[in-house]
């Protein structure tokens, strides 16, 4: 039970290991591109690809037809990573083994929705991947297994990510073959790490040039961070912390933006209806205004 490409590893892991997989979910195609055709995620396409049956189920929380038809399935263990969708009760107990959750987390910290670029944002030295027993709770779940990974000072949210996925498709197989026990998570140290929104994009420049860097590393290529210049809003797709000291969104340089604590050297931007590039390239033809919003 997977959607986005995170999940795709283990999908082809559990095929690829001998595992009888009699079904595979996924949130529905949705419209995308120009001609807003209809899209099959991911991990639909995977199944497809390695003839599974998929199901594409709307909702399932409150829909006793599909409550009926998962346990009719007679599942020794459903794996679910990056779903979409909360399973309610009678999902979760139907088959005999439970359902194991791939969470791209070292639990009990980020809980939620968004663990791997809260984890870079926080400026978190590791992020890892445990493998949970599901239950009603967000992530509360007991943990059968972890494996952390360490952040570096550059690390970018799709390389995390793709550390992380390629992880979890290796715990869920030692978790199916070994059956280790389940451990309950600890009380101390539960963080949260909600759904992003587009909002959460926008740069203040008044926070410190170090947590800037941090953020865009985190939120780029989605929501994507973006300031105002002037009537346009850019987008950032990288940027680096420098030394410098000046009034919040001040040019330091053409390139240099003063922050809160430092600056921010902005490496490459995007104007609206343009293709990202970097910011050397752009400044031939263009001037950042002197003030930056």
């Amino acid at each position: 039970m997977g959607s986005p490409d995170f999940s795709v590893p283990a999908l082809r892991a559990l095929h690829g290991a001998g595992h009888e997989i009699v079904a595979v979910y996924a949130q529905p195609p949705k419209p995308a591109g120009r001609g807003q055709k209809e899209t099959p995620c991911p991990v639909h396409r995977a199944a497809l690809e390695l003839g599974l049956p998929v199901r594409t189920p709307a909702r399932v929380k409150r829909d006793a037809a599909e409550h009926a038809a998962f346990a009719a399935l007679d599942l020794d263990v459903a794996v679910v990573a990056a779903y979409g969708l909360i399973l309610p009760p009678a999902m979760l107990a139907a088959p005999r083994r439970g359902c194991l959750n791939i969470h791209a987390s070292l639990l009990p910290r980020w809980r939620g929705a968004g663990p791997i670029q809260a984890a870079i944002v926080a400026g978190d030295a590791e992020s890892g991947v445990t493998i949970m027993q599901m239950e009603e709770g967000l992530d509360t779940g007991p943990m059968l297994l972890a494996e952390a990974t360490p952040i570096g000072p550059r690390t970018t949210t799709p390389e995390l990510h793709d550390a992380l996925s390629e992880i979890g498709a290796r715990l869920i197989l030692r978790a199916l073959d070994e059956n280790p026990p389940a451990v309950p998570q600890p009380e101390e140290g539960v963080t949260y790490a909600p759904k992003l929104a587009k909002a959460d994009g926008r740069i203040d420049w008044t926070q410190p040039a170090t947590a800037l860097d941090r953020r865009i590393r985190a939120l780029t290529p989605w929501p994507g961070c973006f300031f105002e210049a002037g009537a346009e809003v850019l987008r950032v797709h990288a940027a680096e912390a420098v030394s410098g000291q000046g009034t919040p969104g001040t040019l330091l340089a053409p390139d240099v933006v003063a922050c809160g604590e430092g600056a921010l050297r902005l490496l490459r931007l995007q104007r609206p209806g343009r293709a990202a590039m970097a910011t050397a390239d752009l400044l031939r033809g263009y001037t950042l205004p002197n003030q930056l919003a």
